[in-house]
């Protein structure tokens, strides 16, 4: 089993974990300690990982490092551990700030044992910054980051290489969290810089708050088309490798009075597909068009629903469902929200995949 593979294993067995993951050492237990493991490090040899490093600090004595990860005796890792329950937004780093200044390690990561914050002292010599270089949640764990995690594994760990690195994903993190920002609600400065190249008159209150409304508006449709271009390409492609059926085969079949899927149901699907390809092969996500609504399923089972697309009406809704299949509508303002939604699309389908094969046999005789 390779590296990624030892990932989305442990990934997998999350949503099963968590119900009975209940406090701060079982998380570690459970999801930290597999965590260690899975990066190549031995979590039973001392000399490797010591659990309650001393970090004693000026006269505060007593201060310990959850997980210290050691070469040639020395840590280079640390890692400070909260329970599974509690968010990381929550959670602050304070305690591993301390210990990063009193130890030889150049990374620090806050950890709830399924999100993980890695941290260095790039902005200033020993003292651990106060934003993360990268965030890995397991749950939505993409290949670019397992890219960056297996630099931390035992086999290809070099701190040179991770600091090198480190610099451009923390700033790249951060525009994105901004440009994120800026999409929701643009700043003053970032409505000013592009009226002024568009607009000649002069910026007045009221001019601002219209531009304001403007960039936002064009913002969000300037991603809608790059996104839809992509989906077009790819729908081109997909349909070029299919052969195309005779009109007899198209006469026998049609289906009388089916449905019409709309490009933007389309759109819609296929950007589930994108967000759902991490943790699924593509093509087991299948999309159903009704009167009201289009499905989307996995295994073209209806005992198996990933979401529903509503958007038949004015006003757009996406069905996402938890994990008794109550459905819950959620308003879009453009297709691209959707992927706000990439957490919940890619849970549904992990609980799924947890059950194995258990009732779909049941699925294939009463309900598929």
């Amino acid at each position: 089993m390779d590296f990624a593979d030892r990932i989305r294993e442990l990934a997998n067995r999350i949503p099963q974990q968590l119900p009975h993951i209940k406090t701060e050492e079982a998380t570690k237990n459970a999801l930290v300690m597999p965590f260690i493991s899975a990066l190549g490090y031995n979590v039973f040899d001392p000399f490797e990982v010591t659990p309650e490093l001393d970090a004693d600090v000026g006269v505060k004595k007593g201060e310990k490092v959850d997980y210290a990860i050691l070469k040639d005796g020395k840590p280079i890792m640390l890692f400070e551990c909260k329970p599974c329950n509690c968010s990381l937004d929550e959670c602050h780093a304070s305690q591993l700030y301390r210990y990063f200044s009193v130890t030889d390690a150049r990374l620090g990561v806050l950890t709830n044992g399924v999100a993980y914050r890695f941290f260095s002292d790039l902005e200033a010599p020993n003292k651990m910054d106060s934003r993360p270089f990268l965030e890995v949640d397991l749950r939505a764990v993409d290949d670019l980051q397992l890219a960056e995690l297996k630099k931390f594994s035992r086999s290809s760990f070099e701190i040179g290489s991770i600091l090198a690195n480190a610099s451009d994903l923390k700033y790249t993190r951060e525009i994105k969290r901004i440009l994120a920002q800026e999409m929701n609600q643009p700043s003053e400065e970032f409505v000013r810089f592009f009226t002024t190249k568009v607009y000649p008159g002069r910026m007045t209150q009221h001019v601002r708050e219209q531009f304001a409304e403007i960039t936002k508006k064009a913002l969000q449709q300037f991603v809608s088309e790059k996104v839809s271009d992509r989906l077009k390409s790819a729908l081109a492609q997909e349909q070029e490798s299919v052969q195309p059926e005779s009109p007899e085969e198209a006469a026998t079949t049609a289906e009388p009075g089916r449905p019409e899927t709309t490009e933007e149901e389309m759109q819609g699907f296929y950007i589930v597909r994108a967000i759902l390809a991490q943790v699924v092969d593509p093509a087991r996500v299948v999309m159903r068009d009704q009167k009201s609504y289009c499905s989307i399923l996995l295994d073209d089972s209806n005992r198996k629903p990933i979401c529903r697309l509503w958007f038949n009406g004015a006003q757009k809704y996406v069905g996402v469902f938890d994990a008794e299949k109550n459905e819950t509508r959620v308003p879009l303002g453009n297709l691209v929200e959707l992927y706000r939604l990439s957490n919940q699309l890619r849970e549904a389908v992990t609980r799924y995949e947890a059950k194995g094969g258990v009732g779909d046999a049941a699925a294939a005789a009463g309900g598929s």
